[in-house]
């Protein structure tokens, strides 16, 4: 282990405390004012709005996040301004994703179809396992008809996606015992999925042992062993340092997963129209500069966590496909998003159920 745990719970004491000052902030704040939604502080024609993401500021996604925003100030000439808060400071996704729909924060970015799926269902079809082979045919489904029927339902729980999908990457499967090779391998290990259906039905059926834990909190699980791996993405084990905890990572690029920038309806609707086609318009760019750091990283970083001590091995997922299939994994959720939003996955995917 590179790092000094001590220094580590510090830390993470210093951001809990963080946390509870920012929520009672806000609770007080909330209890005063919730029309037009206290988050948005308007003076003149001037607005402030807030976004919460549980991400480490120095991820790719919270980079462009803030990157938007001080582009998004510079061009409405001090007219809007939007604060980023990474680090889960306004609390865990649940947590926030409860703040935007009451209005008392304005966005959260958080995964598509590990976290969004759980409020708007249909936005966890593009984390069905294995489903996409590889980035050009992610983003023609993500920019083209079945990106645009998962967004078309968030307007059902009065919420709006803002701006192009960010990159939150293949996922991969890191442990501290042993390389993940086969199915087999999974069997009995307790694993941390996000608060995801979708995820958890996945490692049940390669008989794995799910287990929620917030982003914030995964590092001491992992430490103090409460679960045995995690899986993610190569630049969120990079930037949360769970290669300090893991010396085992497996290229199984189970699941894609994407950030999705969604506001509150109401707050969004009450800026004026100029400033929404603003920020759309830079959130957008944003995006794609996004993916394409995430596409760098994606490349670089395993020589990087190789000299932090991992050690990575190609996985074959054709195994694990038939594991599930098995399993009733597909044909489950087959069912459960109904005929056209499957159709439109499988436009991309090809047949899986």
């Amino acid at each position: 282990m590179n790092r000094d745990s001590s220094t580590h719970s510090s830390t993470l004491d210093t951001r809990t405390a963080q946390r509870r000052t920012l929520l009672k902030q806000l609770g007080g704040l909330a209890a005063t004012s919730m029309v037009p939604g206290f988050a948005m502080a308007q003076a003149g024609d001037k607005y402030t709005l807030k976004v919460a993401i549980s991400l480490p500021e120095s991820h790719p996604t919270p980079i462009a996040l803030k990157t938007a925003c001080a582009e998004i100030l510079k061009e409405s000439k001090g007219r809007l301004t939007i604060e980023v808060y990474p680090n889960g400071q306004l609390g865990s996704d649940t947590d926030t994703v409860s703040q935007v729909r009451s209005g008392a924060i304005d966005f959260v970015c958080t995964a598509g179809g590990t976290i969004w799926g759980n409020l708007v269902p249909v936005a966890s079809i593009t984390t069905m396992a294995f489903a996409f082979p590889d980035y050009p045919t992610v983003w023609k489904a993500i920019d083209g008809d079945l990106g645009a029927h998962m967004r078309s339902a968030f307007d059902k729980v009065n919420l709006v996606p803002v701006g192009k999908a960010f990159d939150h990457g293949f996922r991969q499967i890191t442990n501290s015992a042993k390389p993940i090779t086969s199915p087999k391998d999974l069997a009995g290990m307790k694993i941390r999925v996000p608060a995801s259906t979708i995820l958890t039905s996945l490692f049940k059926g390669l008989d794995a042992s799910p287990a929620t834990v917030p982003i914030g909190e995964l590092y001491t699980a992992l430490q103090t062993k409460v679960v045995d791996g995690q899986e993610n993405a190569l630049p969120t084990i990079e930037s949360t340092k769970i290669y300090e905890v893991q010396k085992y990572c497996s290229y199984t690029s189970h699941v894609w997963d994407y950030f999705l920038l969604v506001g509150n309806k109401r707050n969004w609707n009450q800026l004026p129209e100029d400033l929404r086609a603003l920020a759309t318009r830079v959130f957008d760019a944003e995006a794609l500069k996004q993916r394409a750091a995430h596409d760098v990283l994606n490349t670089t970083l395993e020589a990087k966590l190789k000299g932090f001590g991992m050690q990575f091995n190609k996985v074959d997922g054709k195994p694990f496909r038939e594991a599930l299939q098995k399993a009733g994994y597909y044909s489950d959720w087959q069912k459960k998003f109904g005929p056209e939003a499957w159709a439109l996955l499988e436009k991309y995917s090809g047949k899986l159920a």
